[in-house]
Order: structure tokens, then C-alpha cells, then sequence
């Protein structure tokens, strides 16, 4: 009954170097067959033997099974892969992550290494910065919540944020991670002398030395120092350093490590996912986001205003960076900007018809299968339904209300491109369907590669037949659900006959065969009889 359908590809992937005197060449792209994770690597002692290699890549990918589905690794891997290294993603690592939480977040570096990932790194230090400036008694000063920075203060970051830098790729050499240390990426002019003396407005970003460095199978780790045109050093807040990276690079994940691990809301409880477009306002209006969180939502909106709608922010702690990137549910908090989702109830409402058509046939292409679509169409025309999906029909779902003979909604056609399970349309589609109906069966097949998301959306479940009846909004027992049920047990994914389109094309794919046997048989029988009749002519 229900169709879920891939096209190309919530998360990206190259190859690794090890640290060498001299720059390396760039490791050759393979392809990722599967979530065995195989890559070439190119090595030195600091990285190993080959087989302690082989061990290695073992435990990554039992890592990666064992935080989430096969599906969702596999999803994840190919969405990484399908950008160039530069722009998977940009992390802000904060001081306080530095000081307290080092080991996590190196062995969640060596884990997204290992997968020939490069994250480009930037850090502050700004915990350590207001003791060691109380330590050389001066007292640290903030205007509108920046660091006055005077020439003392300037001088001792410096030291600091170089010293913090060396610590960071230290420890991320000793695991076998190459790292590159990169200066003068930042250009600044200063942002009120007066008010804050020594303080940047990042200008320019300057994108070489970063895309050498990943090129080469370097992970580039940057300081949120800037320099201005005539050499002067300033200091910028890492947040906004890690902004303006991200808007220079377009990176499909923008990462804040963050000690909490996420936002909360009132009730302290975190928030698992923020779409921007449809929440924003709301969000704003809620007595509980203040201060901090507000300035912070407020900040990534102006950044993902400024970024494709592929790409997205998370707020995690270091430990669960794995589980962020290669899970669905993820791990903190994702903020996307998210998808205006389109609800018509009319085949006239939709504003391409070739799109629709192009939707509905994507990844069913077979006997019959355009005409199937132009008859399933002109059914739609003459029966109530109610369609939703995003702009660019990432995700369309159908679905057909109760009526006489059933009680309830049915999702009848669901089809779903991989960028649409990846970048949460299906999510916000699912969301609106939801809304709408507030009882819904639908059918998937059990071997279903995303099977467990429809195990999520659902109350209760029901297997029969290598086929799945999945419900919510009511209980099994619910008087109103059983013609649902039998008529399951009857028909399995047929149960809702010419509303799905699934069953359609089964249908059409399989009468076409069947033509096509009798044409071949009727060919046979003439050949043999054309060939008994030469065989008994007179020689």
C-alpha cells in the first residue's frame, strides 16, 4: 500500500593522510559499497600497520551499527560523500570543551578521520582567558556581552590561544589524526576601536589554506584570531568566527560542542529539533527562551538565512558527535531552517502537473508504468484526497480520508528521495499528515529499508506475509479499527485497491508480463509450427 522510493542522496566523506614532513598527496576516492567503510588510507608508523588499519576501520563501522540502523549509517555516509570534503562541516569548540571534555572530543575526531572525514576545527579559549587574566591581576571586562580587549589582554589570548591550539593537535597526532594548524584564514577591520579597542569584524574569509589542507588529508584547526589589512591582530568571539567560516564554506552541518548538549525548554527538557520556518515565532513568544537561548536561536537563524537549505546547526556535547551525524533521532539539538509543506486537496491545486507525474513515477519505472501514473491521476480527479509535500516533492504523501466502508485515514502513496529522509522533509511531511489525521493506517513491506522510521511514526503494528499494517491514533482492540484489520488480513498492501498506487503498478507491471509470456508462447508455437511444416515438404 505504501510506496517509499529513494532517488539521490540528516549529515559527508573522503579520504586520510597521516602527518609527514612534507604535504601529502591526496588520498584516492573509493567508492563505500556499504557500511563496511573500506577507504585507502594513506599511512605512516603514527597511523599503523595495515591490519591494525584494517582493526581500526572494523571498529568504526561497529561503531556506527551500534548508535543506529544499518539504514541510517548507509544513508548518512552516501549524504556526506555527495559533497566535497570542504563542506561537510564546521565545529566551534569551545574553551570550556578544551579544558574538560579534551579526550571525547578527540576520539569523536578520530572516529569521523577515520571515515575519511575533515571537519575544519575552530576554538576559543575563553575560559582559560579569564583566569590567566586574573592571574596577571586584570580584571576581564565585557560591553554588550564582547571582551574589551586592550593591548595586555590581546597579548596574553595570543599566547593562549596558541598554546590551546598546540594542546588540541597534540593529542589528535598521538591517536594518528592528522591535523594542520592554519593562521591568517580570518581578515578583520576593527569593530568599534573605541568601545572595544582590540576586537574584529570578520571581512574576508580566506578558504586556501583550509581546502590545501583537507585536500592533502589534513583536519585544519584554527583559532578565532582575525588580522587586519595592516597586520594588527584582533580578537574574535568563536561563535562568530565559526559563523563566518560556515558562511564561506556552505558546510552541510555547522556544530556547537556545547557541555549542556543541546538546548532545553522550560520544562528542562532538551529539544531534539527546531524547523525555523515553521517555529521561529513561537519560539520567541515562549517566556522560558531568554537571554542565552535566545540570543543563540537568534543567531543561528541569521546564519542558516545565509546557507542552503541543506545545511543545518547542531548543539551536542563532544561524546555524542557520532550520533548526531549517522542518526536520525540524533543526539542534541538540530536547528534547520526547515520546508514550507504545500497541502492541497484537488489535482487543480498542484502548480506543476509534470512534477506531480514525475514524483509518482520516480524509481517506478517499468511496464506501463507512465500510463498507470496518468490513470492514477485522473482517479485522484474524481476521489477525495488530501496531498502534502515540499517544494520540491523531496516527499509526497497521499492521503485518502475516512468513508463508508473504512473509519479511518489511510496513507495511501508515500514516495520519499534520500535528501528527503536525510534533511527531515519527511520528518515535517509526517508531521503535517499527523496534524491533519488524527488516526491513520498505512502498509509498508517488511523488507522495507526504513522500515524502523515507520515503526517510530507508529502506535501499533502487524505483520503478515512479509507485509507490515502500521497504525496510530487508536487502540487494536478499537471496534472502529477492525475493518482496517481485516481487510488487511484479506488483501494485504492491496487493501486499498485502486487509491494506491503501489498496487496499481503491481498490477499493470504484472499484467504486462503476463501479455508479454502469451506473445512469447504464441511466438514459439508459430516458430515450431513453420518449422514441422518445412520439415515435412518433399525434398
Amino acid at each position: 500500500m505504501l510506496s517509499v522510493t529513494t532517488a539521490i542522496s540528516r549529515a559527508g566523506f573522503r579520504r586520510a593522510a597521516s602527518v609527514v614532513a612534507s604535504s601529502p598527496a591526496a588520498p584516492s576516492k573509493i567508492r563505500l559499497p556499504n557500511i563496511a567503510l573500506c577507504r585507502a588510507l594513506s599511512t605512516t608508523g603514527a597511523l599503523g600497520a595495515p591490519p591494525a588499519r584494517d582493526r581500526m576501520r572494523e571498529i568504526v563501522a561497529q561503531t556506527i551499527n551500534s548508535i543506529g540502523s544499518k539504514r541510517e549509517g548507509q544513508q548518512y555516509l552516501k549524504l556526506f560523500t555527495s559533497v566535497s570534503s570542504q563542506k561537510f562541516a564546521v565545529i566551534k569548540v569551545g574553551g570550556a570543551i578544551l579544558t574538560d571534555h579534551i579526550n571525547e572530543l578527540c576520539r569523536s575526531l578520530l572516529f569521523l578521520y577515520e571515515l575519511g572525514l575533515y571537519p575544519v576545527i575552530v576554538h576559543g579559549a575563553g575560559p582559560q582567558l579569564n583566569r590567566l587574566l586574573e592571574e596577571a591581576g586584570v580584571e576581564p571586562q565585557f560591553e554588550e556581552g564582547i571582551r574589551v580587549t586592550d593591548a595586555k589582554t590581546l597579548g596574553i589570548a595570543r599566547r593562549l590561544f596558541l598554546e590551546e591550539n598546540m594542546r588540541l593537535t597534540d593529542h589528535l597526532d598521538a591517536l594518528g589524526v592528522a591535523t594542520r594548524s592554519i593562521s591568517g584564514v580570518f581578515t578583520a577591520d576593527y569593530l568599534n576601536k573605541e568601545k572595544w579597542q582590540y576586537v574584529g569584524k570578520i571581512t574576508k574569509v580566506n578558504k586556501a589554506g583550509i581546502e590545501k589542507s583537507i585536500e592533502a588529508g589534513y583536519i585544519p584547526i584554527l583559532t578565532s584570531m582575525a588580522e587586519s589589512t595592516d597586520g594588527r591582530l584582533l580578537n574574535v568571539n568563536a561563535d562568530v568566527a565559526a559563523a563566518e567560516l560556515a558562511r564561506a564554506l556552505e558546510p552541510l552541518k555547522v556544530v556547537y560542542l556545547s557541555e549542556k548538549g543541546g538546548l532545553f525548554d522550560g520544562e528542562g527538557e532538551k529539544i531534539s529539533h527546531i524547523n525555523l520556518d515553521a517555529e521561529f515565532d513561537s519560539l520567541m513568544s515562549q517566556s522560558w527562551c531568554r537571554y542565552g537561548t535566545r540570543l543563540k536561536i537568534k543567531e543561528i537563524k541569521e546564519l542558516l538565512d545565509t546557507l542552503p537549505r541543506s545545511s543545518s546547526v547542531a548543539i551536542i556535547h563532544p561524546s555524542d558527535l557520532q550520533k548526531e551525524l549517522f542518526t536520525d533521532s540524533g543526539a542534541g539539538t538540530m536547528i534547520r531552517r526547515g520546508d514550507k509543506i504545500r497541502k492541497v486537496t484537488s489535482i487543480d491545486e498542484f502548480e506543476d502537473l509534470e512534477m506531480l507525474k514525475t514524483t509518482l513515477i520516480r524509481d517506478r519505472e517499468g511496464l506501463d508504468a507512465e500510463a498507470t501514473v496518468d490513470r492514477y491521476i485522473d482517479f485522484l480527479k474524481e476521489n477525495p484526497f488530501a496531498a502534502y509535500y515540499d517544494d520540491t516533492m523531496q516527499c509526497l504523501a497521499i492521503v485518502m480520508p475516512p468513508n463508508q466502508d473504512r473509519t479511518m485515514g489511510t496513507l495511501a502513496t508515500l514516495t520519499i528521495t534520500k535528501p528527503g529522509w536525510l534533511t527531515n522533509v519527511a520528518e515535517n511531511v509526517f508531521a503535517a499528515v499527523k496534524k491533519d489525521n488524527p488516526r491513520l493506517a498505512w502498509t509498508v513491506s517488511e523488507s522495507d529499508e526504513n522500515l524502523t522510521w515507520f515503526f517510530e511514526k507508529a502506535d501499533g503494528s502487524f505483520n503478515q506475509n512479509g507485509n507490515v499494517l502500521f497504525y496510530y491514533g487508536c487502540d487494536f482492540k478499537d471496534p472502529t479499527f477492525a475493518p482496517v484489520f481485516d481487510d488487511f488480513v484479506t488483501h494485504g498492501r492491496a487493501m486499498l485497491g485502486d487509491s494506491n498506487l503501489e498496487a496499481r503498478l503491481r498490477r499493470a507491471a504484472q499484467a504486462a508480463s503476463e501479455s508479454l509470456g502469451r506473445v512469447h508462447a504464441a511466438q514459439q508455437a508459430r516458430g515450431y509450427s513453420a518449422a514441422a511444416s518445412t520439415a515435412a515438404q518433399p525434398k
